[in-house]
């Protein structure tokens, strides 16, 4: 004769696995918050810092909430009109450089990408090597001012890193992650190379085109190599090389001076500095926050 088995109640096995649940949810909120106030404490320390005053930064150092408040540093860097030229030069080729690379990487990398492209191959390998070896900065040099004679135009700040080919890369791995019975569908039903494209890879592809826009407009907003080598002219300097210049100049000035406090707020221009220079970038992560993940890891795995 069998004894009955006795069995735990399904609410009761719910209630005890909801609960274990909860507190395992719970404590992995707490941890997310904890880490996100340590992540967020020294950008707190930048930014509330640099509405303070050059005696209390000298005499207290940085502080959670400063004793003076002032907006010396601001108007320092705001004064005249050079500062908000710059903003549109950077802009302008943040703009300009994110919009032609991002369609010349795409258009590349679907190439590399084609099953039918017999020069595929090859093509893959002229990308790689100059990741790998680079160009040495004579010659890039000559090429950009005596060859293309773009030495003080904005051109000189988009063309050298309009194609990226570590961004290609990704685009390739997802391209190949596609179904090529999508181009064989449209072939059949008369479509072309260029409409193929635009009509169906391109929609297909917004969360990793999403993601590389933001690589792309992050490395030419924060590039102050190529304005140093081939601008000149300071009508057409670039942010970055604004404030780097700045920042030269007020230490060279703190060199031959011995009071702090005579001098240019100094520390608090540059947390000044670094405030205006990712404010307007910063914006740029909530709009493609959404396609980040996903854009990274949707050519990673295939089937």
């Amino acid at each position: 004769m069998n004894r009955p088995v006795a069995l735990i109640p399904p609410a009761q096995v719910r209630r005890t696995g909801g609960i274990s649940d909860k507190m395992a949810m719970f404590m992995f909120g707490l941890f997310l918050i904890m880490f996100a106030l340590v992540c967020l404490f020294p950008f707190w320390l930048m930014v509330i810092n640099s509405f303070s005053s050059t005696r209390s930064l000298a005499v207290n150092g940085y502080s959670i909430w400063p004793d003076e408040f002032t907006l010396e540093s601001y108007r320092f860097l705001l004064q005249g009109k050079q500062m908000f030229i710059s903003y549109g030069i950077t802009i302008a080729v943040t703009a300009i450089g994110t919009a032609i690379g991002l369609v010349v990487t795409a258009l590349f990398a679907y190439v590399l990408a084609h099953p039918k492209n017999r020069y595929g191959g090859f093509l893959s390998f002229m990308t790689y090597v100059p990741m790998v070896f680079g160009s040495g900065l004579v010659g890039f040099y000559l090429l950009v001012v005596q060859w293309l004679h773009l030495k003080d135009t904005l051109w000189a700040l988009v063309l050298p890193y309009v194609m990226n080919p570590f961004f290609a890369f990704i685009l390739v791995s997802f391209y190949r992650s596609l179904p090529y019975e999508l181009n064989e569908s449209a072939n059949i039903d008369g479509a072309g190379e260029w409409t193929i494209f635009f009509k169906i890879i391109r929609p297909i592809s917004t969360p990793v085109i999403a993601t590389i826009s933001l690589f792309y407009a992050l490395q030419y907003w924060n590039d102050w190599w190529l304005s140093l080598l081939f601008i000149d002219n300071s009508d057409m300097y670039p942010l970055q090389l604004l404030l780097r210049q700045l920042m030269s100049q007020m230490q060279l000035t703190s060199l031959n001076h011995g009071n702090v406090l005579t001098l240019p707020p100094a520390e608090g221009v540059k947390l000044a500095t670094v405030c205006l220079t990712i404010g307007p970038i910063i914006l740029v992560y909530p709009m493609v926050q959404k396609y980040f993940v996903k854009g990274l890891t949707l050519g990673s795995i295939k089937g």
